[in-house]
């Protein structure tokens, strides 16, 4: 069996660790830049957090850190990946779009894993884009800085709410407007909102055909559908609950999360509840090796897991080989391909509808 990897549910892929170096004379100059093109880029703006606290923006941050990949490659998407000065959870090697692979390399990485502490709040960044509701979630890897301690250090903490929040949402997320707000959130407060409404329509075109194939498939004929988190260890499976994005990707691709009665966003299961549910077809979801190569490989140890583990060889999804093999970062993560995913799903299931 393997080892629970409670930070695979929503973790990059970790590289070597680099250092993050910065000169005051040059970070200054870029302040006041950014303060005089303020006013023209339409600010002031105004952000909220998990509980609806609000952060004022007079002007697009000019230092930004992020706690792991989903929000590196969100402020790449949005042209403002220039301004990111670290990172936790690095990219792995592919795992970034391509036209953002090589920038997206030379980002000072803060930490392999979670940023610690002292490293994040010694940063010099001005924002802190954070995808994790609670460092002390992501296995004790560190701790959060408190409130008082991120306004000492002059740091605004703004999070990705689709992530980051979803445990506390107090309804199921169905489709993927969690994802789209962020971005648009993202987009004011780094002056990129053209950008950012630019990004949206392309995903909402991309989601709205899939919802026009599918639209007259009822819902109780659509597949059932079970998110096998490989790296969250096989002792014990994780189950995607109805306020993960994953349950948004897997509803709009026209399939039927068979944990959506679950809330929250993930809980531990047993694999009698697997069995139980049935599911029609299985995601191979393992974070992202670096390589197609050694993708394929953990995708072929996870296939090769579920034919032999007793419990769900009898399965007809096992039987059959019904498996999509996609990284569970483009599923659990919302990012602008997470409607490249629905898509992706939806053409696996529904072939004939969705080309």
């Amino acid at each position: 069996m393997r080892p629970r990897a409670w930070c695979g549910v929503l973790a990059a892929v970790a590289l070597s660790a680099t250092a993050c170096g910065g000169g005051g004379g040059e970070a200054k100059k870029a302040d006041d830049a950014g303060a005089a093109a303020g006013a023209k880029a339409g600010f002031p703006v105004s952000v909220s957090d998990c509980t609806g606290a609000k952060t004022t923006f007079d002007a697009a941050p000019q230092r930004i850190v992020t706690s792991n990949a989903a929000g590196l490659e969100l402020l790449m998407w949005l042209g403002a990946g220039d301004k990111v000065v670290g990172t936790g959870f690095p990219p792995g090697k592919g795992a970034l779009p391509g036209e953002y692979a090589e920038a997206g390399a030379k980002v000072p990485v803060l930490g392999k894993t979670v940023i610690p502490k002292e490293k994040l709040l010694g940063s010099g960044a001005q924002v802190y884009i954070d995808s994790f509701s609670s460092m002390k979630n992501m296995g004790k890897m560190g701790d959060a800085p408190t409130a008082e301690e991120f306004k000492a250090a002059g740091i605004r903490h703004v999070f990705l709410k689709s992530t980051a929040c979803a445990a506390m949402s107090k309804s199921a997320r169905t489709d993927l407007s969690g994802v789209e707000a962020d971005i648009e959130e993202l987009g004011k407060v780094t002056g990129t909102s053209r950008r950012a409404t630019e990004l949206v329509e392309g995903m909402r075109k991309k989601t709205g055909e899939v919802r026009e194939a599918l639209k007259d498939v009822p819902e109780d004929k659509r597949p059932t559908y079970f998110l096998f988190d490989f790296d969250a260890g096989t002792k014990q499976p994780m189950a995607v609950c109805n306020r993960q994005v994953a349950n948004a990707v897997i509803t709009q691709a026209g399939a039927r999360n068979v944990f959506a009665d679950c809330e929250g966003d993930f809980k531990p299961v047993g694999w009698e509840d697997v069995v139980a549910k049935n599911p029609q077809w299985i995601q191979l979801a393992v974070r992202n090796r670096g390589s197609q190569e050694a993708n394929d490989k953990a995708f072929d140890e996870a296939a090769a897991f579920l034919k032999s583990f007793p419990a769900t060889a009898g399965l007809d999804a096992v039987k059959e080989g019904r498996f999509l093999r996609i990284g569970s970062e483009r599923t659990t993560i919302g990012g602008v391909r997470s409607a490249d995913t629905v898509r992706e799903i939806a053409h696996t299931l529904h072939p004939d509808r969705v080309k």
